[in-house]
């Protein structure tokens, strides 16, 4: 279900704050996920995008966290601005972007992002630092002069939230909890305590 206006206006003002007050890393974002046997696994990764369909990152398809959502595609998100004592945790279905998507955004990468991506092996053991440094030169080498495709195991996955709660911290802590969950024929808006 697409995300309400309300719902998107209230995230984008948390974000735009977060942005405002010299947060230095604001699209990050913890993302959790869990494999088919039930093991949490969690780190932090960028958001790239955000629209009423979800909230948008990008990873290696060998990743862990890959392998976790292809298993189990359900993740939990959570923002944590501490500066302007916000946060902002998101529940829901997981599913690929497009290709088309995907592409866009890779183009738009630096060169050594690209690079990176062909070059690691993410999530797998590595002997040493040595042989990745020798794979990206590998790559540097093979993509010498021309531009950089997106490799077929690299993408994006979408976010779509079935529940999202804005969390916005208050002197004694006695904070405000406001929580939108998907039901029937919209969202609902109830209130926790803290």
């Amino acid at each position: 279900m697409k995300m309400s206006d309300e719902i998107l206006e209230r995230f984008r003002n948390g974000f735009d704050q977060a942005v405002a007050v010299g947060i230095p890393e604001p699209t990050g974002m913890t993302l959790a996920t869990a494999g088919a046997g039930g093991r949490p696994g969690a780190r932090v990764v960028l958001l790239k995008g955000y629209d009423a369909d979800g909230f948008v990152f990008y990873t290696n398809l060998g990743s862990r966290k890959a392998r976790e959502l292809a298993a189990n595609p359900r993740a939990c998100l959570v923002f944590w601005w501490r500066e302007t004592e916000q946060q902002v945790i998101i529940d829901g279905v997981v599913a690929a972007v497009s290709d088309e998507d995907a592409d866009a955004y890779f183009a738009s990468r630096p060169r050594g992002s690209q690079i990176g991506a062909w070059a690691s092996k993410q999530s797998t053991e590595l002997d040493s630092r040595d042989v990745f440094v020798e794979r990206i030169e590998r790559f540097e080498r093979e993509f010498e002069g021309r531009e950089v495709p997106r490799p077929v195991h690299w993408s994006g996955f979408r976010v779509s939230p079935e529940r999202i709660e804005f969390w916005y911290g208050r002197e004694f802590r006695w904070h405000e909890r406001v929580v939108f969950t998907a039901g029937g024929d919209g969202w609902i808006e109830s209130l926790l305590y803290p």
